[in-house]
């Protein structure tokens, strides 16, 4: 176990033994998510390797490091069942939710009439333009739902651009190529065999201090740790490899000891607003050799 106190653009260059960049052009995930790794991928990307039979995600989230690699073979899986309901629908009808999600009108009083439509009313189809245009207008993309299970995210200070057309018709070609799984982590993990890759982003759950809570009543906590814990030992043990991310807590550090590890400086983006945005740190757990500029920052 070790600490990065390195210059991080030296950091990021680094490359373990036998691991190559994928030299085919990234794709741009369609999705906005609050705890997104996008401006880590330079980093995470070192672990996958040409030989890996597939990659494999249960937090998956914007998957933006699953659209970067662009793997030929995958598995993706989230707790969030509109999550996966809508890479479904962006894998089997990209167009048609493209040119309903761009009639909508980009303004407070439809955001929150849209906001205010109960999914469960709603058809297949138009329940995933509205996860769409929330995530899309929503502030900061921030996925979030009170007990009751109702999406409760205001509408966001900035608008940004969409995705376009192409954008949303390469992730809908790389997604005919995955396996898509609704529910907890160890649904997705039942899948992995010896070759995999498997990268586990969870929700970060401390029991230090209060952390952004997504999913409302069924967001990954403090008692799921230890079960991802087991699942280390299991991916392991089965001859697959594994990169975990978490922020630096009890818990990060006790994955951590069994493991290779290093830990770095990343600047936070959920609050929103320039002058709240904090350094903090987060880990990286790997049961494979960490990229060699990291082993150099001992």
């Amino acid at each position: 176990m070790q600490e990065l106190r390195c210059n991080l653009s030296d950091a990021i260059e680094g490359v373990c033994i036998g691991v190559q960049s994928n030299p085919k052009p990234s794709i741009k995930p369609f999705l906005r998510w609050a705890g997104s790794k996008r401006q880590q991928l330079s980093r995470l990307v070192q672990f996958w390797k040409p030989s890996h039979q597939r990659y494999i995600e249960p937090f998956a989230g914007s998957a933006c490091l699953f659209f970067e690699i662009a793997p030929a073979q995958a598995i993706l899986g989230d707790n969030n069942d509109s999550l996966i309901e809508v890479y479904r629908a962006v894998r089997d009808q990209p167009d048609r939710l493209f040119d309903r999600l761009c009639r909508i009108r980009r303004n407070a009083e439809t955001y929150y009439r849209w906001r205010a439509k109960s999914p469960a009313s709603l058809d297949a189809e138009t329940r995933v333009v509205r996860f769409l245009f929330l995530n899309r207008n929503c502030f900061n993309g921030i996925f979030r739902t009170n007990l009751k299970g109702e999406f409760n995210v205001p509408i966001g200070t900035k608008q940004g651009a969409y995705f376009t057309r192409t954008d949303l018709r390469e992730c809908s070609d790389q997604l005919q190529k995955t396996k898509l799984v609704a529910g907890d982590f160890t649904r997705t993990l039942k899948h992995v065999r010896a070759g995999d890759f498997v990268y586990l982003d969870p929700p970060f759950a401390v029991t230090s201090r209060r952390m952004f809570r997504e999913y409302g009543t069924k967001s990954f906590d403090t008692t799921d740790v230890p079960r991802l814990a087991a699942s280390l030992a299991q991916i392991d043990q089965c001859g697959a490899e594994f990169l975990v991310s978490y922020a630096d807590c009890t818990e990060a550090r006790t994955l951590a000891k069994r493991w290779n590890a290093v830990k770095f400086p990343i600047r936070r983006h959920v609050a929103g607003f320039f002058g709240d945005r904090r350094y903090a740190y987060e880990w990286l757990v790997s049961n494979s050799c960490l990229p060699q500029q990291l082993n150099k920052a001992r």
